[in-house]
């Protein structure tokens, strides 16, 4: 088990802020590192850099950590994939709170706004690949920098520790058979606070062996904090038959552009509330 898994396992509280000499910080606020002398060639390294912090972590013991991720980092867009070395942890004491003007503060509050687009499929099994060909068209549309979108196809493991990152909105983007015409788009919401109840995982393709209630069900058991998800769906017409197929339907075919809309659609709503909610 790796370091990161063992991360997984431990009991952990996230806090909204930390007191540090006086001044209340909280995720988004930027800081100045001061590392005690432990003697560390690392840390003498990072004495005096200037860092953004993305979460802050209360431990069983009750003792706060600082989680932050250097301005001048080059992998700080990576996501999870950066949580190996490009996350660093600091005490309270260890780190010296930044003056922060008001459009300065406005800024840090858009940066921890992040949406996260998941594309789920199997492209070898017909209209099971709608979720891959939904993001793939995403992925060449003008969208605002706190979004991610990735094709996490049957990696179901992959987005489970993805949502570990802590996104604000989730949109998951899958096929989803549901009785209605071939084609037809859905915009669900699930209930968070029923994942474990056997009604939940109705109507979604498990062909790809990543039913998408399953791994919000497995992110959740790892601590992960689901705030709101969506699930972007489309009746599929087929998945392909016993020989698989690695085209969609017409239907589903025709369904894309209005999936990418719902998706956008979505993604501006999200964002225009979570200004909302921050302001007041």
């Amino acid at each position: 088990m790796n370091e990161w898994e063992w991360q997984l396992l431990e009991d952990k509280t996230v806090v909204d802020a930390v007191d540090v000499a006086g001044t209340k910080v909280r995720a988004g606020d930027r800081v100045r590192l001061r590392p005690g002398k432990r003697g560390d060639i690392l840390d003498m390294a990072l004495d005096g850099q200037i860092a953004t912090i993305e979460c802050l972590e209360q431990d069983y013991e009750g003792k706060s950590h600082i989680c932050v991720v250097l301005d001048d980092d080059p992998g700080r867009d990576m996501g999870l994939l950066r949580q190996p070395g490009h996350r660093f942890f600091f005490d309270p004491d260890e780190v010296e709170p930044l003056p922060q003007d008001k459009h300065a503060a406005k800024r840090a509050r858009s940066t921890t706004h992040r949406i996260l687009v998941a594309g789920i499929g199997n492209i070898f099994l017909g209209d099971d690949g709608f979720g891959v060909e939904v993001v793939r068209r995403l992925a060449h549309c003008e969208l605002p920098a706190s979004v991610r979108v990735s094709d996490f196809g049957i990696r179901g493991f992959d987005l489970a520790y993805a949502l570990q990152d802590g996104y604000d909105v989730t949109i998951l983007v899958d096929a989803c058979a549901r009785g209605a015409a071939a084609g037809t788009v859905y915009t669900i919401e699930p209930d968070l606070e029923a994942l474990e109840q056997p009604e939940a995982t109705q109507g979604f393709v498990e062909t790809h062996g990543m039913h998408p209630m399953n791994v919000l069900r497995m992110a959740k058991g790892m601590n992960a904090q689901l705030k709101r998800v969506f699930v972007v769906g489309c009746e599929p017409a087929s998945l392909g038959g016993e020989e698989g197929a690695m085209e969609l339907s017409s239907a589903v075919e025709a369904s894309l552009d209005q999936a990418v809309e719902t998706v956008r659609s979505l993604i501006a709503r999200s964002l225009q509330e979570l200004d909302v909610d921050a302001k007041d």
